[in-house]
């Protein structure tokens, strides 16, 4: 057969006749490309967003990169020492110093900054700048470039250097910030003198206060003393005494002056990394950047720029390095949906290309018949698919590309290119494998009377040996603390290898219990449960790929919902830790006695809990810190109880009767350990002393925030010591402007909503929720695709069926029934199924998997309700709905072939 020739009319042909087909495959096509697509795309652009925001919150004074260098040395002539300091030279050695920054790594000029600065501080004794405490001020001097680009003039101007500078220079001019000057009682026209070596003072003449156009860009908060004067204390000094220390801002060109003073002045070059520059797929070349130019050969480079014994210092590697941590934590989990979808996905383009096959099998065998050869064939077939799938898919990619205008390009075009091979793929494949033998009448593939082959039992275990690896190694090493590599990606797909083995198991157990009912059937009176259940024993054994797809769905949709329930609880009972209540109401001493009343009232409380907190508790003769809470003893356990920190029984913690016994106590574990169950002496806030003995031990309690804490009766205490300085609110859908009403300015308000909220810190943890719901959800609707697509396969043939027997006296609502009770076998095994299959998926990877850094910021630690746990709704609810899915098809077809007619279906049915 001439290929060339025939293929474009065939191709024109085959458009022509079915082009509802044709539209059908371009729309799933194009979706699943567009899917595909946008997913790396969405990935780096949350990656990338986490990772600025990681740099961001570091601050400048840790990501920045500071190069510095001594002074030019005294055996140079003071010319050549003048000049080494001037901004000519130090702009040509910054240019070089840029330069020398590796790739990745990018530079942000206009936040990056040089000069000239003293490293020892130099105290100032003029009489009119603060000294608390008989300490005299220490001031800072700095020349560094790029003044008036950053700052605007408040008061005054900017100084000037009126003619050469130099170490004998008696008088600079220089500027201040506005805090500088707020704090140090600087005006315009003030004079700073500064301690010279050899010589008189250095008088520092202040022209301008300027006020930082970015004060937290880093050209301020490199050095954060250039912007804001700091109370620094005296070390080694028992006694907290303080002095003020801020910085005076002269201009470049009198940087030589600083070679008076005995102020140690060097030279410095501080790189601001450009934030927006900074990609996670990076991650690696930045952290090996970074590495060479602190210890390597770009420290090698900026030395050869700079000065032999120049030095570079920056945090950006532990900032990398904590990021990395993140993601690595992440990044597994994300993966588990990625590749849950992409499978169920998978089976579904290859679901469309064996129901064409399928449908077409009796034109492709007479082809084969008249002498059409398997490759001719083929080649027919990939070139028709091919006129449809590869537009599809560029417009997929486009839409994609559109939809998501960040991240890489190559990843997505990737992911869309294979999305567009395998639809290209499928159908031709599929009709190679069923038409490599020429014959007229296709061979009985019904799972009641087809045995496993050989071949099929070896993968089937080849699989089971992978599926048990993966899930081993899991186990073994974690998630959170898998590392990036080939072996991290078959740890992601142990619950697809689940799915995968879970799906051959049920087919080769689905005929047992359709032979086990088909007797007591076959007794009923009538004749559709028999028959219903002959008809389920035909199913094709291609049903496995149907299966696959709702069995991988539904293991990752559980899986997903469990981990997303799973984040979701983590962080409402770190909230709950952190507040120990619904609302918490405290202040900075006793709370007003009217208080706890107008807050009782408040919309949304259902119960307040007062409790008296000494912060400042000394227990036992060492007058070990711990803190006390005096609470009623009902009220509190039932706090305790409602909220499921520390419940124990309110008899245990009550007062006895006896005034002389010692109040029983509930300790913390780390105070049980000190004190044990003898009794012990107590000092509170207030001067006085109370006698407790420890009787119930609890990790936490809810009025506490932290680990070393005893509660007791405040009966037992003193009045002044038993007064309310803490209200516990619990409730729902708390006002908190009305409680901030109700409490008073004085006093602080704190929502267990609130605190949750400020829980996601990192776009990196928003965007793998928002990319883990999505791929659930994608799978899911690519699971309900097969099922459809299943169902879709043998409705032709089930409505003829249909059509034959109504003609012998079946009624409509036999019919349905029939069709419903027929689809009920592989609903419910599918259901059923998923349901276990992802109930054990989570049993089995649980261990190895720590929802910490998905859910909670990276300063707060574990809270024990961090581990993976199946969640009910995530196990019930997929599997509902696919059992209520196959059972409304099956009404629907039923319904509409009803009204179409018999004489239709059976002309259908005989076309077929």
């Amino acid at each position: 057969m001439n290929t060339r020739t025939v293929a474009p009319a065939w191709v024109r042909v085959r458009l022509r006749t079915a082009p509802g087909a044709a539209a059908a495959l371009a729309l799933l096509v194009a979706l699943t490309a567009c899917l595909a697509a946008a997913f790396p795309r969405a990935l780096d652009r949350y990656e990338d967003a986490g990772l600025a925001r990681a740099v961001d919150q570091a601050t400048p004074k840790r990501t920045v990169l500071t190069v510095t260098a001594p002074q030019p040395g005294l055996q140079l002539p003071a010319e050549e020492r003048y000049q080494a300091l001037l901004p000519p030279a130090l702009g040509r050695q910054f240019a070089r110093v840029a330069g020398a920054v590796p790739a990745p790594l990018s530079v942000d000029a206009a936040q990056s900054s040089y000069g000239v600065q003293n490293t020892a501080d130099l105290s100032a004794p003029d009489p009119w700048l603060p000294r608390p405490y008989g300490i005299p001020a220490q001031i800072r001097l700095a020349a560094q470039s790029g003044l008036a680009a950053h700052s605007t003039v408040r008061e005054g101007r900017l100084p000037r250097a009126d003619g050469e500078v130099s170490a004998e220079s008696a008088e600079v001019e220089a500027a201040v910030t506005a805090e500088t000057a707020r704090s140090l009682h600087v005006k315009v026209g003030s004079v700073v003198h500064v301690p010279a070596v050899s010589r008189p003072p250095l008088a520092v003449r202040v022209t301008g206060i300027v006020t930082p156009r970015e004060p937290n860009g880093a050209y301020w908060s490199a050095q954060t003393l250039l912007r804001t004067p700091a109370l620094v204390r005296i070390p080694g000094n028992p006694d907290p005494l303080f002095y003020w220390l801020g910085a005076l801002l002269l201009p470049p060109e009198a940087a030589p002056a600083l070679l008076a003073t005995n102020g140690q002045p060097v030279r410095y070059w501080q790189i601001a990394p450009d934030p927006g520059a900074l990609h996670a797929y990076d991650l690696d070349r930045l952290t090996s950047a970074v590495a060479t130019l602190e210890a390597g050969p770009g420290l090698g480079r900026i030395r050869a720029a700079t000065d032999p014994a120049a030095q570079a210092d920056t945090d950006l590697d532990d900032v990398l390095t904590a990021y990395r941590r993140l993601t690595s934590g992440v990044g597994p989990l994300v993966a588990v949906a990625a590749f849950g979808g992409a499978t169920v996905a998978l089976v579904v383009l290859l679901m469309a290309g064996g129901l064409a096959a399928d449908r077409r099998r009796a034109e492709l065998a007479l082809l084969r018949a008249r002498g059409a050869s398997l490759r001719g064939l083929t080649g027919r077939l990939l070139t028709e698919t091919a006129v449809v799938a590869v537009p599809a898919g560029a417009v997929g990619l486009g839409a994609a590309l559109l939809a998501v205008d960040e991240g890489r390009r190559l990843p997505a075009v990737a992911a869309a290119v294979a999305v567009t091979a395998v639809a290209c793929a499928a159908l031709p494949l599929r009709a190679a494998l069923a038409h490599r033998t020429v014959r007229v009448h296709a061979p009985r593939e019904d799972t009641m009377s087809v045995r496993p082959s050989r071949g099929r039992t070896v993968a089937e275990l080849t699989l089971l040996v992978i599926a048990v690896g993966a899930v081993i190694a899991l186990r073994r090493r974690g998630v959170s603390g898998a590392s990036d590599g080939s072996g991290d990606q078959l740890v992601s797909l142990a619950p697809v290898l689940i799915g995968v083995i879970a799906a051959l198991v049920l087919v080769r157990l689905y005929p047992l219990p359709l032979r086990l009912l088909i007797r007591p059937a076959a007794r009923l009176r009538g004749a559709v449960g028999h028959l219903s259940l002959a008809r389920a024993g035909r199913t094709s054994v291609s049903a496995v790929l149907p299966l696959l797809a709702l069995l991988t769905a539904l293991t990752t949709a559980a899986f997903g919902g469990s981990v997303l329930a799973g984040v979701a609880g983590a962080r409402d009972h770190a909230a709950l830790i952190a507040v120990g209540a619904d609302a918490r109401v405290e202040g900075t001493g006793v709370l007003p006695a009217a208080l706890p009343d107008r807050v009782r009232r408040t919309p949304g409380v259902r119960a307040v809990t007062e409790a008296a907190v000494n912060y400042q508790a000394k227990a036992g003769t060492g007058f070990t810190q711990v803190t006390l809470a005096g609470v009623v003893p009902a009220d509190y356990a039932a706090l305790s109880g409602r909220t499921g920190l520390g419940a124990f029984a309110q008899d245990a913690l009550r007062r006895p009767s006896g005034g002389g016994s010692p109040l029983p106590a509930l300790a913390s574990p780390s105070v049980a350990r000190t004190y044990g169950t003898q009794p012990f002496p107590v000092r509170l806030d207030d001067g006085s002393d109370v006698t407790v003995r420890i009787a119930l031990v609890r990790e936490r309690t809810p009025a506490v925030i932290g680990t070393s804490f005893l509660v007791v009766d405040r009966s037992g205490l003193t009045r002044q010591a038993a007064r309310t300085s803490t209200l516990l609110l619990t409730g729902d859908r708390l006002d908190a402007g009305a409680l901030r009403r109700a409490a008073g300015a004085s006093v602080g308000v704190e929502l267990r909503s609130a605190v949750r909220a400020r829980f996601v810190d990192s776009p990196l943890q928003s965007g793998a929720e928002r990319i883990y719901t999505a791929a659930v959800a994608a799978g899911t609707g690519y699971a309900v695709l097969a099922l459809l697509l299943a169902l879709l396969r043998s409705a032709q043939e089930r409505g003829a069926m249909l059509a034959r027997l109504r003609t012998m006296g079946l009624t409509r609502a036999q019919g349905r029934r029939l069709l419903v009770l027929e689809s009920l076998p592989q609903a419910v095994l599918a259901a059923a199924g998923g349901a276990l299959t992802g109930w054990a998926t989570i049993r089995l990877l649980s261990p190895g998997v720590d929802l910490t850094t998905i859910a909670l910021p990276t300063n707060v630690g574990a809270t024990g309700a961090s581990a993976l746990r199946a969640d009910p709704l995530s196990l019930a609810v997929p599997a509902v709905a696919v059992l209520l899915l196959a059972v409304a098809v099956a009404a629907v077809q039923a319904w509409w072939t009803g009204r179409k007619g018999s004489v239709r279906e059976l002309r259908a049915g005989d076309a077929r």
